[in-house]
């Protein structure tokens, strides 16, 4: 180990920690900003740049969870929760539909919806002969009431937050339909996790030490003169950092294609080989045309799994197109012309009209239904945005390659064999396999998961065929095969890399260099 040379390349940051612990010490970010003044960022700084050097190590992780409540949370503490309001507007106003109900508290009608279940199974609620709920007379249960003292706690709470080690197994329970990883908007607890990494310095740090002593580094080197040091004199009273000047300059890279636009480029090229038309749409659609036109019920918990972006301003279209909003408020109401019996619902036009970011690349292929022809192909890529925790196969925003064939001659064996294509001749797997999915707006469904060499099996799209509730109220009456593919994922695995967020990393060198498979 060449100790000068590593005391040359050591940062203040670096200096202050290796002065004042030892290798006994157990080490973490809390730790620095307590007793050295570090900000979090700069103790995660130290700790990387000493692991680069080998002179720290990660001893263990804690892993942590936190409730952290919500704008909506405190909503709920202060005004009630939404099963709260229901059973007291029922209680006053009599048997009213899930519809009227909503309009009667203010709440979305999938709100109504989702909480009607559990007081039903409670006992408080049940549907009458008349599709109506009405109160039965038992007690409000004892989660509502203790899910209604966690919210008041977090919300008196620092930072609004509860850590899951200091709630019983009783108020955890109580507040779980609360709380959600994703969509945390539309919840009253947003779930986070958390770890504390413990560090411990290697042997080696014992002749480093020794030699920053005798050097006389403190970690305190002026490393920055500016002109207000050079106007008082300031600078005449400390000692400088030295700096390596046979570090070598960074490259200057020339503009060139980025690997994965090469890669999206490749697939629409695959595709049009393949005699498919392209398509596109907007980023911000309507609750119509996002959730509605694909028979997903707006008043139902199934619409959760889209947890959108809402836009704040302007927050709705000013109409939706004909007969299209007619076709497919009757579907929901009643089947329509399908042979469906439909949601049995009085239809919302008022929150159909919401505008959303696009949350599904299915969208696009709501717009193209009513337009498209027998037989025909389409795909299209398309940006989508959902709240999500980012990971190594997860994104806030994130690409999708949607597609439909229509005709008379098309089925599953089909619709299995483009799944194939894209996981072996696109992503480059060779290990796929298909397992049974829902999604509310196709059956059968179907979801086809590949083999990465370091992640493991992960999804990489879901399929089926449309029902005919989407595609009759659009006027087409043929099968139609839908694929709602994540490209992103095709290129985590073609590109050969680990991670996601290197697909939009700045610096793109290691990107360009792996082998890409296609």
């Amino acid at each position: 180990m060449d100790i000068q040379n590593i005391i040359k390349n050591l940062h203040p940051l670096e200096i202050k920690v290796l002065l004042k612990y030892t290798e006994k010490d157990e080490l973490s970010s809390e730790k620095l900003q307590k007793e050295l003044g570090y900000k979090e960022g700069h103790a995660n700084q130290a700790f990387s740049w000493l692991g680069g050097k080998e002179l720290l190590n990660v001893e263990r992780r804690i892993p942590h969870t936190f409730y952290e409540i919500t704008d909506l949370g405190r909503n709920f503490a202060e005004n009630g929760t939404p099963e709260e309001k229901i059973i007291a507007y029922v209680k006053d106003n009599g048997a009213k539909t899930l519809p009227e109900i909503a309009a009667g508290t203010g709440l979305e009608q999938r709100d109504v919806g989702s909480a009607f279940g559990p007081l039903s199974k409670d006992g408080v609620l049940k549907m009458n002969a008349e599709k109506k709920a009405e109160y039965i007379g038992a007690q409000t249960p004892a989660r509502i009431t203790l899910a209604r003292e966690v919210l008041k706690k977090a919300a008196g709470a620092e930072n609004g937050q509860l850590e899951s080690a200091s709630l019983s197994e009783e108020e955890k329970n109580a507040i779980a339909s609360y709380a959600k990883k994703r969509g945390a908007a539309d919840s009253a607890f947003r779930i986070i996790e958390r770890e504390t990494v413990i560090y411990k310095f290697t042997p080696a740090i014992g002749e480093v030490v020794e030699a920053l002593k005798k050097a006389g580094i403190t970690g305190n080197e002026i490393g920055e003169l500016t002109p207000k040091m050079l106007e008082t004199g300031e600078w005449k009273k400390g000692t400088f950092r030295g700096y390596n000047i046979a570090i070598p300059p960074a490259r200057i890279i020339p503009g060139r294609t980025n690997p994965y636009v090469q890669f999206l480029e490749h697939v629409k090229d695959k595709l049009c080989s393949l005699g498919f038309e392209e398509y596109d749409g907007p980023l911000v659609e309507t609750e119509f045309w996002n959730g509605d036109a694909l028979f997903m019920p707006q008043f139902h918990a199934a619409r959760d799994i889209h947890d959108v972006y809402r836009i704040k301003n302007p927050t709705h279209a000013k109409s939706i197109e004909e007969p299209w909003l007619s076709n497919v408020a009757e579907t929901h109401k009643n089947g329509g012309n399908t042979g469906s019996r439909g949601w049995n619902y009085d239809f919302d036009h008022e929150f159909t009209r919401r505008l959303v970011l696009r949350s599904q690349g299915t969208v696009l292929s709501a717009h193209q239904l009513h337009k498209a022809k027998v037989p025909g192909k389409y795909f299209g890529i398309a940006r989508c945005f959902r709240y999500d925790k980012v990971d190594a196969t997860h994104l806030s925003d994130f690409y999708q390659t949607e597609g439909i064939i229509a005709g008379n001659d098309v089925n599953l064996r089909t619709l299995l064999g483009m799944l194939e294509m894209f996981a072996t001749e696109v992503a480059g797997a060779t290990e796929v396999k298909y397992v049974p999915g829902y999604f509310p707006f196709t059956e059968p469904s179907v979801e086809v998961h590949i083999k990465h060499p370091v992640l493991g099996w992960f999804e990489l799209g879901g399929a089926g065929i449309f029902r005919p509730e989407v595609t009759k109220a659009q006027g087409l009456d043929c099968p139609v095969l839908a694929w709602g593919m994540g490209i992103d994922r095709m290129a985590l695995m073609a590109l050969g890399l680990n991670d996601l967020r290197e697909l939009f990393s700045e610096d793109i060198e290691e990107v360009r260099l792996r082998k890409a498979k296609f």
